[in-house]
């Protein structure tokens, strides 16, 4: 896209206005990659904590050969969907039960029902079983040094180092999902800092759920609404995940949850 004159004269007055740093340019060599994404962090308001997680931060191959793999997206709904969700149906109406006052509680307050959270619950993480393992700074080191998706992936770089700026976290408790997402709902640093309200997503599974009804809320869940496709809650599930296949099993887990436990 040609930009106009305006916002090309506004693009050369911030590249050269005093205190500013240019962005870390992906690929080379990565250690002096780091190097020019520590000298950003510094300029974004990154604090000692933060800055004292990139110290010896390295790429990680498996996380690439990850990013490279993802053959899920290339199912269909019904390749995907159904088989999914058998095996977590059972295990999901449970905890819809033993958890029932506390759903009523935050359906109440934010509109959202446990149906839904607990389909998102077990289709992210087997109900916080399977939260991941891999260390979210040297993942998203990693993914923003790559040059396929490198601006989200630095400034979700930067957002976690916030979050251990702000004590959150420390980065050795920082670890889930290859592409940087933590938690039991799978927060990238971004959404954790935007909705995640102080909940700790990554050890309460309460702390998580709350978060994830405060996400849906926030992108214009409408209580009382229908999430299945062509109803008004659907395109909030689809924020949370845009992939249609994977959007359509958290509605159709839902469902199946709902009538599990009428």
């Amino acid at each position: 896209m040609r930009l106009a004159p305006k916002f090309v004269f506004a693009f050369l007055a911030f590249a050269a206005a005093p205190g500013v740093a240019a962005a870390a340019q992906c690929g080379g060599d990565f250690g002096a990659w780091l190097q020019g994404v520590k000298t950003e962090a510094a300029t974004r308001g990154v604090g000692a904590k933060g800055m004292a997680a990139l110290d010896g931060v390295t790429a990680d191959p498996s996380v690439i050969s990850h990013d490279r793999g993802q053959g899920v997206f290339r199912q269909s709904f019904e390749q995907f969907g159904p088989h999914r969700v058998a095996p977590l149906l059972g295990a999901g109406a449970n905890k819809l039960r033993a958890m029932g006052s506390f759903f009523d509680r935050e359906e109440q307050q934010s509109g959202v029902p446990g149906p839904v959270l607990v389909a998102i619950w077990g289709l992210e993480t087997s109900f916080g079983a399977v939260n991941g393992n891999f260390g979210t700074i040297r993942s998203l080191a990693t993914l923003a040094h790559d040059c396929r998706r490198a601006d989200k992936f630095r400034d979700e770089l930067f957002n976690a180092l916030k979050i251990i700026d702000s004590g959150a976290y420390s980065a050795a408790s920082m670890r889930g999902a290859w592409a940087g997402e933590i938690g039991q709902t799978q927060f990238m640093p971004s959404s954790y800092l935007k909705f995640g309200g102080g909940q700790d997503v990554i050890h309460s599974s309460q702390g998580a759920l709350i978060a994830t009804a405060n996400y849906l809320r926030g992108y214009g869940w409408s209580k009382g609404a229908g999430w299945e496709p062509g109803q008004a809650n659907f395109a909030v599930i689809k924020q949370w995940n845009e992939s249609d296949v994977y959007a359509r099993t958290i509605a159709y887990f839902a469902t199946k949850l709902n009538g599990a436990v009428k």
